[in-house]
């Protein structure tokens, strides 16, 4: 199955459980998460109780694709890790449009 998560919230307990999730996804399956909005501000959200970098690294680390919005970033005056890959509407179209499942946080 091919799931889409996207994460507009800069919520530590909401982005650590959106990439939780996408942590818990089964061998074979394909999930991206496309990062926008408030989403994109993820690199400030770790806390004692919700180690969102840590979920991010974990995912990544395991082969997950992690797209983030380019416009946000403008706008938030944010730069991208190199880790994640710049995007547009046009890959969250295409991640809908690809996806079984699409998963909102």
């Amino acid at each position: 199955m091919k799931s889409g998560i996207v994460v507009h919230s800069n919520d530590p307990e909401t982005v650590w459980n959106a990439f939780r999730f996408a942590n818990a996804t089964p061998a074979g399956d394909e999930v991206k998460v496309f990062l926008i909005g408030k989403g994109i501000e993820w690199e400030s959200l770790d806390t004692d109780t919700f180690k969102v970098t840590e979920q991010i690294e974990r995912f990544v680390d395991a082969g997950g694709k992690v797209l983030i919005c380019s416009r946000s970033l403008e706008i938030h005056q944010l730069k991208a890790p190199e880790k994640f890959t710049l995007a547009t509407l046009k890959e969250l179209y295409d991640i809908v449009k690809e996806s079984d499942k699409i998963i909102t946080f």
